[in-house]
């Protein structure tokens, strides 16, 4: 990755960005001009969302991160089809949270979690698209005295057809700048149908610069007089630091300092990271690991087996009926208990964050997924209010929810930066470092039992789900009595956008809170991909104990959910369901609904004779309600398979000696170029509601392969990963 040119030391950080912008040859990549100056110096700000140059062209602000998922295209697009601005004449322009601060968060919040980023802005960016276009033509109509509803625009173009006469955006944007903004209630958007813009697969305009190297990352900052530092904490998480020595360390090459972070970790500080890095691997440290000490993947087990069977303190989530009663005498009964297991979010791009902390002024530039949440917590770590502290954003190299809501990065860098006033610190967390100390997404069991009828009709099902609860992790006072977490039970919602999306007559789902030391947090998709993969697998189990073929099956459960049952269609019928295959390869399939999304997919898989599962084709259909780049959104189904793929057949963190065993790729595998499946794309845009796309559809690779594996074998297989299962 190239570096951000180096100013000279007593350059401002306007005039070290401007530079900066010059050398890389008019593209400030990763930073962001104060918007004064835009329009001071090169165009009016039309609106908060849109600022016009007098060449025509249009910078749209975009107030989410942009980690490869696309939505910086997708909201540029938004906004641009209520401009009608042209779309070749587009460039985007990252917001910060301090200035989204200053102009009383009139962008709205700047979290991107959750297939937040079009689901969550659509209404307002189009608004704000919208509005500038009002204005625009507002001007145009003032200046020719003629009624606005007589213009017509395209492409940026104001016409009137009546006198002939055509202005631009570009000469109409200083005079529209000076309106009073129209009520954004009042303002009509454009129906799905009418679409020149969105809707459209267009290329993506953030691809240039990871091909050519010009894109900075925020582990590539360069700033003057700036020092490294390397970071090790406690390996057990909860325990403490006891005691370090440094003496070898502190006259090593390039080492200016040897220092404490918060309890538990120690930093070395130095010209270079590989001399940070040397010099703390020279240190000795004595750790106070605690009693989290004796824990491991056997005792954890242990706590979640006992949650599958206690009567204490169980949130009843769901019941409806008397599915214990129905169970009881039902003709069949079916049993299965799953698990799966702790996962990291493996980013391409470690942890890492540069500050820079005076007595009067606190900065980081950092890669989140939590710009508002990074900044409260440089304001908490410096002591200074939120007005003195500065986040300049960065593209994360890979996120996952891993850099979402989650700031230990930043708080460690502003930490040792305090040390050095004035002097720039970037932190960089190794590799190991990273895959050890992660946010990891939450370990769990869960045990199902329903009852058949002598028709072989599903009477009633009971589901025990037992794990570790991110919200009782991240914030135990939110859990009111301590046992209630909704959220750990997404999919299987009566109501709502993680709907379950089969009517059962007698249905008890119940969840058992078992915490333990390791720190969880949202990994792509949170909840959805285990949750699908027990239910989907279990409903498998269910349908051969019937004797019923699965599609059917699952088809006679969905009478009272038409979405699910469409894109269960769908996906069972371009996936040619039920037709005959090469001998030895065979068919799975799982639908699930998550984020207001419906998906489904079948997977076509075979087994070597020595246990290695080959997934040869992975059909995936998808309804999200509005499509606003078909060509993004079949590029995060590929991602989502590659990263379902990579969990459901390698992905485990275990535990021993209370610390996370797995330290770098080659014990945490993840799927390679050559393992990856043909993949096939269906998208459905009704344009009757706004789903996700980031989240969802990884809810179903690991279920279909899984019932794919389990028809080759003949057995059920109800733990993950299938590495850790015998197939053979």
């Amino acid at each position: 990755m190239k570096t951000a040119a180096r100013p000279a030391t007593d350059l401002s950080r306007r005039q070290f960005i401007i530079g900066s912008a010059a050398a890389a040859g008019g593209l400030a990549v990763g930073f962001s001009l104060p918007f004064e100056a835009h329009a001071q110096s090169s165009g009016a700000e039309v609106d908060a969302w849109v600022v016009i140059k007098p060449d025509d062209s249009c910078v749209v602000r975009f107030q989410r991160t942009e980690m490869g998922q696309g939505t910086r295209t997708g909201i540029a697009q938004l906004i641009a089809e209520e401009l009608d601005c042209d779309w070749n004449k587009i460039s985007t322009e990252s917001v910060t949270p301090q200035e989204n601060l200053a102009r009383k968060r009139v962008w709205g919040e700047m979290l991107t979690v959750g297939s937040r980023g079009i689901r969550f802005s659509h209404d307002t960016v189009r608004r704000g698209g919208a509005a500038a276009r009002t204005l625009l033509l507002q001007a145009a109509a003032n200046e020719w005295s003629v009624p606005v509803a007589e213009l017509t625009v395209d492409k940026g173009v104001i016409r009137h057809a009546a006198s002939n006469r055509v202005t631009s955006f570009g000469t109409m944007a200083a005079a529209a700048a000076k309106l009073p903004a129209p009520d954004p209630k009042t303002l009509k958007l454009k129906d799905m149908r009418e679409w020149k813009i969105a809707g459209k697969p267009l290329k993506r305009v953030d691809t240039a610069g990871k091909l050519d190297g010009s894109l900075v990352y925020a582990i590539d900052v360069k700033l003057p007089g700036l020092l490294n530092a390397a970071i090790k904490d406690c390996p057990v998480f909860g325990g403490k630091l006891a005691s370090f020595d440094d003496s070898k360390a502190v006259n090593m090459p390039g080492v200016r300092s040897v220092i404490r972070v918060d309890a538990s970790a120690v930093a070395v500080v130095a010209d270079t990271w590989w001399h940070a890095k040397k010099a703390l691997d020279a240190v000795a440290i004595v750790w106070d690991e605690g009693p989290n000490a004796n824990e491991s993947s056997a005792t954890i087990a242990a706590r979640l087996q006992d949650g599958l069977t206690t009567r204490d303190k169980v949130h009843a989530f769901r019941n409806e009926g008397d599915a214990l009663k129905a169970i009881d005498g039902a003709v069949k009964k079916v049993e299965g208990t799953y698990s799966t297991p702790f996962l990291n979010h493996a980013t391409m791009e470690p942890m890492n964050c540069t500050a820079r902390v005076t007595a009067d002024k606190a900065e980081v530039w950092a890669p989140t997924q939590d710009l508002e949440g990074c900044h409260l917590q440089v304001s908490k770590t410096s002591g200074l209010p939120l007005e003195k502290c500065f986040v300049y954003r960065f593209d994360p190299g890979g996120g996952f929810g891993r850099r979402g809501r989650v700031s230990d990065f930043a708080r460690q860098a502003v930490d040792i930066a305090r040390h050095f006033p004035g002097i720039p610190i970037k932190m960089i967390w190794s590799r190991e470092e990273d895959m050890q100390h992660g946010q990891y997404r939450p370990i769990s069991q869960c045990k199902f039992t329903a009852g058949l009828d002598a028709q072989n009709n599903l009477v009633g099902m009971h589901v025990r789900m037992s794990g570790q609860s991110i919200n009782a992790w991240t914030n135990p006072s939110a859990i009111i009595d301590g046992y209630k977490d909704d959220r750990q039970l997404q999919g299987w919602y009566a109501t709502g956008d993680q709907q379950l999306g089969y009517t059962i007559p007698n249905l008890l789902i119940e969840y058992a809170i078992r915490n333990t030391h390791v720190p969880v947090g949202t990994w792509r998709g949170v909840n959805v991909p285990q949750n699908g993969f027990y239910m989907e697998c279990f409903i498998d189990e269910v349908a051969r104990a019937a004797g019923v073929d699965a599609v059917e099956f699952r088809r006679g459960l969905m009478r009272n959910h038409p979405k699910h049952l469409a894109i269960l269609n769908l996906a069972a019928g371009k996936g040619n369901w039920g037709k005959p295959l090469p001998k030895g390869v065979f068919r799975g399939v799982a639908q699930f609904m998550s984020y207001d999304t419906y998906s489904a997919a079948v997977a076509e898989v075979s087994v070597t004779p020595t246990g290695a599962v080959r997934v040869h084709r992975l059909l995936l259909a998808v309804n999200c309600g509005h499509a606003v780049n078909p060509g993004q959104i079949e590029a995060q189904v590929q991602g989502s398979i590659v990263y379902g793929l990579s969990a459901a057949l390698w992905g485990e963190n275990t535990v021993e000696k209370g610390r996370i065993v797995e330290a770098n790729f080659q014990d945490y595998r993840v799927l390679r170029l050559a393992e990856m499946p043909k993949v096939e794309t269906l998208i459905v845009a009704n344009g009757d509601f706004w789903g996700g796309i980031g989240e969802p559809t990884i809810a179903v690779v690991a279920p279909a392969v899984v019932n794919a594996v389990s028809a080759a074998i003949g057995r059920p297989l109800r733990d993950l990963p299938l590495s850790s299962q015998k197939l053979v």
